[in-house]
Parts: structure tokens; C-alpha cells; sequence
């Protein structure tokens, strides 16, 4: 695994949440900022230099959340995304690569996002 600059995981983040925002629109789904990073909270006169503030967003029904996705703060060393079905034990870890997110080392499509949400939505994901 080729090692990719912190920055890419953050771009890469913020294409996911427009996946993800796209993905909970199309199926008549909320979406939903759940937390911000802790170093925008408290920057107090620091510049803030991440391309975004939401670290961590809901996919649900009737603001009931079936996906969670959150990304690595700054300070930690293995940064990575994860995705987390609610109410059950699947989950998913996804790092940055080359060209996109990177599930193991399978590219993490938007068609993948997809299969996911319809899947939550069935109860089969």
C-alpha cells in the first residue's frame, strides 16, 4: 500500500459526504451532520486548515440513523473512515488511496455507497 498525504483522506472524506448526502436524497432519507472536528470547536484564534468541519454524518429514517460515517480527527496516525450500520454489527474501514477512498485495496465506488444504503434500507446490508 502506497502511503498518500493526510490531505487526500480529507478530500476524499468530503466526496463521500456528497455521495452520501446524493445517496439519502435519492432514497428519501436524512441526512445529518452529527459532529464537527474537535480542533474546529476549539481553535480559538488558530487558522482552521482542513477543507471541512463535519467529521462525522447520519443517513436515516424519520431522524433515525441506519448508516453512520466518520472520519479520523487530525491527531490520530492511521487515519481512515469507517461506516457503521446501526443496530447491527456491520461496519466498514476505508483508507485513502492513489485515485479515491480504498476499501481494503478495492476502490470504494459510489455504486458500493449504494449497495450499502439499499441494503440498510432492506435490513440485508
Amino acid at each position: 500500500m502506497s502511503h498518500v498525504p493526510d490531505s487526500a483522506l480529507y478530500t476524499q472524506w468530503i466526496e463521500l459526504l456528497g455521495w452520501l448526502e446524493a445517496g439519502a436524497a435519492a432514497r428519501g432519507l436524512t441526512f445529518e451532520k452529527v459532529a464537527d472536528f474537535p480542533d474546529y470547536i476549539y481553535r480559538m484564534e488558530r487558522p482552521y486548515e482542513l477543507p471541512t468541519t463535519v467529521m462525522s454524518v447520519s443517513v436515516g429514517v424519520s431522524g433515525q440513523p441506519l448508516v453512520v460515517a466518520a472520519v479520523s480527527p487530525r491527531h490520530v496516525d492511521l487515519k481512515g473512515v469507517s461506516l457503521r450500520l446501526m443496530g447491527g454489527s456491520k461496519h466498514w474501514h476505508l483508507h485513502a488511496g492513489q485515485s479515491g477512498l480504498l476499501e481494503g485495496k478495492r476502490p470504494f465506488t459510489q455504486e458500493r455507497l449504494d449497495t450499502l444504503l439499499d441494503g440498510a434500507l432492506r435490513g440485508v446490508a
